[in-house]
């Protein structure tokens, strides 16, 4: 007869090896996709295209940044920037390039103290001045990569593509802020770029984001969604993207990068914002994002416990140790393939908490609805 604590054991040593099992799928079969991507029919034909960029007292970005937007390889685009209530000097930022840029066109939100209004209102605006059927999105605070990002995301609009989803990442600076930040980021970006690939596109970034503009209005823009702080550009993309009408792009020089945070209560801050979004996915959706972290929390919890029982030791840790290899594996080609080179070893060390953080962070945000969140 078995003794109770090993039908504990064995118990938990089970449900340990389950928890690999989910762990080992999303790795091989969502996180692994990006890296062995390879894109395929290209639109050749260079379609005219309008670059939608938002703007909030973001004169120093908007000085910094917006040349890189402007001076693209690009036969026929016109530059959008929506500057929404700003009280600097983005005004006269935008006047000076205006006068060496003739295609950048300029779209001015009033402050009225009767009317408040988040980001989406911004963006409606854009969207409405745009002269083109294909909107790019990005941030003031954002730079492509190279002078092709234009030309190499708007080439996946072939046939009934409505939507293409870039990679927007974060600056490269010193400090672990910056590593964790960029890990996140690149973390998020394995989830929704390889769901995607395998027909379950779910979100997008709005650092690095295109679609029709038909596609806008055909759906009534926001839609059902427009009472939210946030969705532009994830909850857009969850309600109207398929498998048929969407792609991916995030080869060389097609990527943005944005500035990150400068401290924890300012990424707390944007963090939250983010994660408000996440109750008004599809449930498909919900599940499958939430699946994982569960999992994870779960499987290095019972490998604590089952090492410290000594039960099974050697075939715990070889499961531990099988999850591992294909996690640094997969890890690493993803680095690669996004250029977030160096953060592999941090990587394996915030997988542990990064579930924990972000679980915080997300039932914090009931507590902090009723307060005013800012526009950015």
């Amino acid at each position: 007869m078995i003794p109770g604590d090993n039908i504990n054991n064995f118990t938990l040593f089970i449900v340990f090896c389950f928890t690999a099992m989910i762990q080992l799928f999303y790795y091989l079969w969502f996180y692994l996709a990006p890296s062995l991507y390879r894109s395929t029919e290209k639109n050749e034909s260079k379609a005219p295209v309008s670059v939608i960029i938002c703007a909030r007292n973001e004169a120093e970005n908007l000085r910094n940044f917006l040349p890189s937007v402007l001076e693209q390889d690009y036969p026929s685009y016109e530059v959008i920037v929506v500057n929404d209530c700003s009280e600097d000097n983005s005004y006269d930022v935008l006047g000076h390039l205006l006068m060496q840029y003739p295609h950048l066109r300029i779209s001015s939100i009033n402050k009225d103290p009767k009317f408040t209004h988040s980001k989406k209102f911004a963006q409606f605006i854009g969207i409405k001045a745009a002269a083109n059927e294909i909107l790019l999105f990005t941030d003031a605070d954002c730079q492509p990569e190279s002078d092709k990002w234009l030309e190499k995301m708007t080439s996946n609009f072939t046939g009934q593509i409505d939507f293409v989803l870039g990679y927007g990442g974060y600056l490269h600076e010193n400090g672990f802020l910056n590593k964790y930040i960029r890990y996140d980021s690149m973390f998020i970006a394995m989830h929704y770029l390889g769901m995607a690939i395998r027909g379950i596109p779910y979100m997008g970034v709005g650092r690095n984001l295109a679609y029709k503009r038909s596609v806008f209005f055909r759906n009534k823009g926001f839609g059902i969604h427009n009472h939210t702080i946030s969705g532009d550009d994830d909850l857009f993309v969850n309600a109207n993207a398929s498998k048929l009408n969407t792609r991916i792009e995030f080869g060389p020089g097609t990527h943005t990068r944005s500035v990150p945070a400068s401290n924890i209560a300012e990424w707390i801050k944007q963090k939250q914002r983010h994660l408000t979004t996440a109750g008004f996915y599809r449930i498909r959706d919900k599940f499958l994002l939430s699946l994982e972290p569960l999992s994870r929390i779960l499987f290095y919890t019972l490998f604590i416990l089952l090492v410290s029982s000594l039960y099974l030791w050697p075939f715990v840790i070889s499961v531990f140790g099988l999850r591992l290899i294909v996690q640094i594996t997969v890890l690493a080609l993803t680095e690669k393939k996004l250029n977030e080179r160096g953060l592999l070893l941090n990587s394996i060390i915030f997988d542990i908490f990064s579930p924990i953080i972000n679980s915080a962070l997300y039932f914090s945000t009931f507590h902090n609805r009723s307060r005013r969140t800012t526009w950015k």
